[in-house]
């Protein structure tokens, strides 16, 4: 396997997850804004490995499979991080964190599935899920800074950002399912899941 700059800079991304968690941990005043710095790096990441891997012409099955994992790796530990440092409505916001990831795993195994039957299409990224991105990533950002700008409550602001993050998640959820549902409850699909799953385990693989 060759490495091309989009697969470096996603792995670029996944190795500044435990970076990420020392910089939280630190016990100084700038370490907040460190990783506001380290997740806004990783965002910029995700965008120009796709931007170079269609400009030119170098995208791969395994930057496909690797990057989604990166961004969910990222996200998750950054969601995971932040409920542990959560003082109030403790719950509420365990809950949200909770719905996010949950659906991120929900529907990368949908899609995973959706294309093994060769309906992927049925559930491309929508513009819910666009949006719920955009809140959900600012909300992050937010909420990895913490301390107010003056009479800006920063956290404040984070958490309610997160929450219509969650939000957006559940409809953009509901969204991917019903274009899915069709082929979910189509017998013939499952079939022919079977029949590879027999298959394969047939040819000893």
């Amino acid at each position: 396997m060759t490495l091309t700059p989009p697969t470096i800079l996603t792995l670029l991304r996944i190795a500044l997850v435990p970076v990420l968690v020392l910089f939280f941990y630190l016990p100084f005043h700038w370490s907040n804004m460190a990783c506001v710095v380290v997740f806004v790096f990783a965002a910029v990441t995700d965008w120009a490995d796709g931007f170079i891997a269609r400009r030119m012409g170098q995208m791969s099955r395994f930057g496909a499979f690797l990057d989604p994992v990166a961004d969910k790796i990222m996200v998750a530990t950054a969601l995971i991080l932040l409920v542990q440092r959560q003082e109030t409505f403790e719950v509420i916001f365990a809950i949200a964190a909770a719905v996010i990831v949950g659906r991120e795993i929900t529907i990368s195994a949908l899609r995973e599935w959706m294309s093994e039957v060769g309906e992927r299409a049925l559930v491309n990224v929508s513009w819910v899920g666009k949006m719920k991105t955009v809140f959900q990533m600012t909300a992050i950002g937010f909420l990895l800074y913490h301390d107010n700008i003056g009479m800006i409550p920063v956290a404040f602001i984070g958490e309610l950002l997160l929450y219509t993050a969650a939000a957006l998640t559940l409809g953009s959820m509901w969204t991917y399912l019903r274009s899915a549902w069709p082929v979910i409850s189509d017998s013939r699909h499952h079939e022919h899941m079977d029949e590879e799953s027999f298959s394969k385990q047939s040819d000893g693989t």
